[in-house]
């Protein structure tokens, strides 16, 4: 393992994405079920993300970005 790589949750940024995740999901007017659909994951895993249960994947940061029709970024900020 590299040096300077920690293991530990950043749990601002988590939080960050759980809200944002929510927030672009109710202004695209999407259920969890869904978006669940969209991205093909089971629609429990989306209510783990808004909640800051999960720390989703990179991929699925991306496909939940091109399902809102936002950038991935606005997910993060």
């Amino acid at each position: 393992m590299a040096k300077g790589i920690s293991h530990k949750r950043n749990e601002k940024a988590i939080a960050t994405l759980a809200s944002n995740i929510k927030k672009y999901r109710l202004e695209s007017n999407l259920t969890i079920q869904e978006l669940a659909n969209i991205i093909d994951v089971d629609y429990s895993q989306i209510g783990r993300m808004e909640r800051g249960v999960v720390n989703p994947s990179i991929s699925i940061v991306f496909d939940i970005a091109d399902a809102l029709q936002i950038k991935p970024s606005s997910l993060l900020e």
